[in-house]
């Protein structure tokens, strides 16, 4: 009997870790559409969702296996073919501050489940070195955020046919800040990939130009109250191959060090890091936050005049705006960011565009908000954006989502609908989520509406069949 056990718990673990490097999938909880709708006040959510920790084998900093984890969330019925989206998450404060560890209690996660009610099954990585991952994360790392993802999804899809989810062939990528960071690094890396398609990506608010932009800003001589993020990506980058350092001491200034070997450590989060950092830089320099001064002055000035200096290698390395991008594509900023500026988002658009990129639209959503505020606006659009291309097909009703136009896109007077079987109900909601029209379309395949009083704006189209079972959202925009 001992060894029948054995044998069974032999075949189970060998199943499970050759289901394209699956380890486990555990159900943390479920949400139903109304408790997400009191997160997310919108009209257009569709399903409740749940939510599952993943843990799955993809290297590690150094290349070798490791146990990673991220957070899988879907939509909570079986009868629909869904399209997957990547929702890449912001920098975290601590090694588990992130997906995997959500809760239901709030936090950028809650993200995955807007994504999921729309219907979306929306996958969420930790990262290298973060959640179940060993070592130091491996911040604004190309290859190693992309090994993440693309194994996360290798194991969800081998779940999702074991769990008869379908998925409709739709890829999907977003993220905000870091995530913009990493969405942008994996639509690169899946776009030079056989048999997978982008259907379409939307970065948010990213750095992408690590090399210029972000080494100039916190080079510097001038006050930024951000500091963190410099030893984060110095760590970040160090963890992968130990170029840049053998010992901090190397790098930063004594009075700096114990703060960010706590923080290396796990022992200090990167807020409270960020905190300490401001109080020496001001203690140190006449009051000010000027990042680069816990750089030793001899390192900072051969990062300034030497281009093979290991930390311009490793950021040129990691820079990714040289590329052009082939899907549909939009990079969202605020001009006013402070934290992650604005000229990220210009430069990928002009070196892009530059190379090639005919589907790319670069967009400043809130020209007055900073980095926080920032997020709502770029949001909503990549809502709008994504529910353009959103295929959502059901095994009962075969409705053909794609036959269903809306013309012209962008409009002024009149918008008319395509592929309309008859007896729909129809429904305009602006951006905010305020209803502004309910038409009951009789018959026809087609139908015009007056939008000619509508003010300039993104709107959503809902469209919902006569027996009420499939929704339909499409949005377009009013000049």
């Amino acid at each position: 009997m001992k060894k029948l056990i054995i044998l069974l718990l032999v075949v189970v673990f060998a199943s499970m870790t050759n289901a394209q490097n699956l380890i486990t999938a555990q159900l943390k909880g479920t949400k139903t559409k109304a408790q997400i709708g009191q997160i997310y006040n919108i009209p257009f959510l569709k399903f409740g969702v749940k939510y599952y920790k993943v843990t799955y084998e993809s290297p590690d900093a150094k290349g070798q296996k490791d146990t990673l984890s991220g957070m899988l969330m879907v939509p909570d019925v079986v009868n629909f073919e869904f399209p997957i989206l990547f929702y890449q998450h912001g920098t975290s404060d601590c090694k588990t501050c992130v997906p995997s560890r959500y809760t239901g209690n709030g936090g950028e996660a809650d993200l995955g489940l807007l994504f999921a009610s729309l219907g979306y099954v929306s996958l969420l990585p930790d990262y290298v070195g973060m959640g179940d991952g060993r070592g130091f994360q491996t911040y604004v790392h190309e290859a190693t955020t992309v090994s993440a993802s693309l194994d996360m999804l290798s194991a969800v899809k081998s779940w999702m046919n074991t769990n008869n989810i379908k998925h409709n062939g739709q890829h999907f990528l977003t993220g905000y800040s870091q995530g913009g960071y990493a969405s942008m690094a994996i639509h690169k890396a899946m776009e030079n990939m056989p048999n997978i398609e982008v259907t379409a990506a939307s970065h948010m608010s990213g750095p992408y130009s690590l090399s210029r932009v972000m080494r100039d800003l916190v080079l510097q001589d001038k006050e930024y109250n951000f500091p963190g993020y410099l030893p984060n990506t110095i760590l970040g980058q160090n963890e992968v191959d130990g170029t840049i350092y053998s010992d901090l001491s190397q790098v930063f200034k004594a009075p700096y060090i114990a703060d960010i070997d706590k923080y290396h450590k796990g022992t200090l989060t990167l807020s409270a890091l960020n905190s300490k950092l401001i109080t020496l830089l001001k203690a140190n320099n006449d009051n000010k936050s000027i990042a680069g001064r816990m750089l030793l002055d001899n390192v900072k000035q051969d990062i300034l005049s030497n281009p093979n200096h290991p930390i311009n290698i490793a950021l040129h390395k990691n820079d990714l705006f040289r590329w052009a991008p082939k899907s549909p594509t939009k990079i969202l900023y605020c001009k006013a960011d402070d934290q992650v500026p604005y000229l990220n988002s210009v430069m990928a658009n002009d070196t892009m565009k530059a190379l090639g990129a005919a589907k790319l639209e670069t967009i400043d959503v809130a020209s007055a908000a900073n980095h926080g505020a920032c997020v709502t606006p770029a949001l909503t659009q990549t809502v709008l954006f994504f529910s353009s291309f959103q295929r959502l097909l059901s095994d009962t009703e075969q409705l053909a989502v794609d036959d269903i136009q809306l013309f012209p896109n962008p409009t002024s007077q009149e918008c008319q609908i395509n592929g309309l079987s008859g007896g729909e109900t129809i429904e305009i909601y602006d951006a905010i989520s305020e209803l502004k029209s309910r038409i009951k379309h009789d018959n026809g395949s087609t139908l015009s509406i007056d939008v000619s009083t509508f003010a300039p704006d993104f709107y959503f189209c809902k469209i919902i069949s006569k027996d009420g079972k499939i929704v339909v959202a499409k949005s377009f925009i009013k000049m």
